[in-house]
C-alpha cells in the first residue's frame, strides 16, 4: 500500500518536530552557562558532587554534560506546625505555630550538602524541630499558665527553635503560636473557674462600696456630733458670760428702773384694795424724787 503526498507531508511534520525537540533539550543539555533566578543562590554540582561556591543571581558558566546548577530559594517561606504535648500538670495540649523562615543565602552549599534539595526543609527538618521544642517547652508549665504565660511560652519555643535551625543553615523570620487546644473538660473547668474568679471580684467590689458609704455615715456623724458639741460649748460660754455681767449693782439698777417705770405710769390714785387696806409703795424719798424731777 503506497503512501500519498498527504501521508508524506505528516511524516515530515512528525520528523521535524522530534528534531525540534531534540534540539531544545541538547541546547539545554550542552549549553555552557546557567541562570540563576532573583530570589534563589545556585549550587554548582560536577557528576553529582556540590562544590563550594554559592552562585548569586545572574548568569554563571558551568561544562556541559559534566556539571548542573540547582537553584536554592532564600525567599521568606511559611510554615504550619501542629503538635500534641503534655503541659506540666499532664495535661493534653495541642498547638498549632506558624513559623516564616528563609535559607541562608550564605549557606546554601551545606543546607544542599546535610538536607538535599529545598523541598525536603520542612518535612525533615522544620516539623520535627517544632515539634521538638513545643514538646520540651510545654512541659515546663501547667496548662493554665500556657495561657496566662502565653507570650513568654512563645518566646521559649522560638529560642529553642530558631537555636536548632540556625545549625542547618535556616534563620527564622518570625514565629507565632496561633491556637491552643485543651481538652472538653479543662475548657470547662477554666470556664468556671473564670466565673468564680468574676464573682468574686464583684463581692470585692461591693464590700469596698459598702465599707466606703459606712465610712462616709460615720464621718458625717462625727461631723454632726462635732457641730452640736462646739454649739453646746458656745452656749455655755455665752450664759456663763452673761451669769457673770449679773452683778449686785445691775439688780439694783434694774430694780430703780421698775420703780422709777412704775412711778412714771401713775396717775395719783390709789389702787382699790377689798378689806379696806390701804396699798403701801416701797418707795423712798429719793426715788420720789427723781420721778417727780423732768
Amino acid at each position: 500500500m503506497g503512501t500519498g503526498p498527504s501521508g508524506r507531508a505528516g511524516a515530515r511534520l512528525v520528523k521535524w518536530v522530534v528534531i525540534a525537540l531534540v534540539a531544545i533539550v541538547a541546547l539545554f543539555v550542552f549549553l555552557p552557562f546557567a541562570v540563576v533566578p532573583n530570589g534563589h543562590r545556585g549550587v554548582r554540582l560536577t557528576f553529582g558532587s556540590a562544590s563550594d561556591e554559592v552562585l548569586t543571581e545572574g548568569l554563571h558558566w558551568r561544562t556541559p554534560l559534566m556539571q548542573t546548577v540547582y537553584k536554592m530559594p532564600v525567599l521568606i517561606e511559611r510554615s504550619e506546625t501542629e503538635s500534641e504535648a503534655a503541659s506540666r500538670d499532664l495535661q493534653r495540649v495541642r498547638t498549632q505555630v506558624v513559623l516564616n523562615y528563609h535559607v541562608d543565602p550564605k549557606q546554601v552549599v551545606r543546607v544542599y550538602r546535610t538536607i538535599g534539595e529545598f523541598d525536603n526543609i520542612e518535612p525533615r527538618i522544620i516539623d520535627p524541630t517544632v515539634q521538638e521544642a513545643m514538646k520540651a517547652v510545654t512541659a515546663l508549665f501547667t496548662a493554665e499558665e500556657l495561657v496566662t504565660k502565653r507570650p513568654e511560652v512563645s518566646d521559649r519555643i522560638r529560642f529553642a527553635v530558631n537555636n536548632r535551625l540556625q545549625r542547618h543553615g535556616i534563620i527564622v523570620d518570625e514565629f507565632a503560636i496561633t491556637n491552643f487546644k485543651f481538652s472538653e473538660s479543662f475548657d470547662a473547668a477554666i470556664e468556671a473557674k473564670t466565673v468564680a474568679e468574676q464573682q468574686k471580684l464583684k463581692a470585692e467590689r461591693d464590700l469596698a462600696r459598702i465599707q466606703v458609704e459606712a465610712e462616709q455615715k460615720v464621718a458625717e456623724a462625727r461631723g454632726l456630733a462635732e457641730s452640736q458639741k462646739l454649739n453646746a460649748e458656745a452656749q455655755a460660754v455665752a450664759l456663763q458670760a452673761q451669769r457673770a455681767a449679773v452683778t449686785p449693782e445691775l439688780i439694783e439698777l434694774r430694780r430703780v428702773e421698775a420703780q422709777l417705770e412704775a412711778i412714771k405710769r401713775w396717775d395719783g390714785h390709789l389702787p382699790t384694795v377689798s378689806g379696806g387696806a390701804t396699798p403701801l409703795l416701797n418707795l423712798d424719798a429719793e426715788t420720789l424724787q427723781r420721778g417727780r424731777t423732768p
